[in-house]
């Protein structure tokens, strides 16, 4: 990993592109990456994320309309 203010790796598990594929995503302004295994985490448990992610206390889960 690099010691750049946003390096890429998983922002919940710190492991980078030497070990999982990384998705980017954009959010407030700048660019933060997340593994396959956590993606699920953002969408259905972002409270999770608190801590981790700026701003995650304000995020809701997805609406299941199964």
């Amino acid at each position: 990993m690099s010691d750049s203010p946003n390096p890429k790796a998983c922002l919940a598990c710190q492991r980078d592109t030497a070990v999982t594929p990384l998705i980017p995503l954009e959010y407030r302004d700048s660019t933060v990456w997340i593994c396959p295994q956590h993606l699920p985490v953002l969408i259905h448990d972002p409270a999770r994320l608190v801590g981790v992610l700026p701003g995650a206390e304000n995020l809701s889960p997805a609406d299941h309309h199964d």
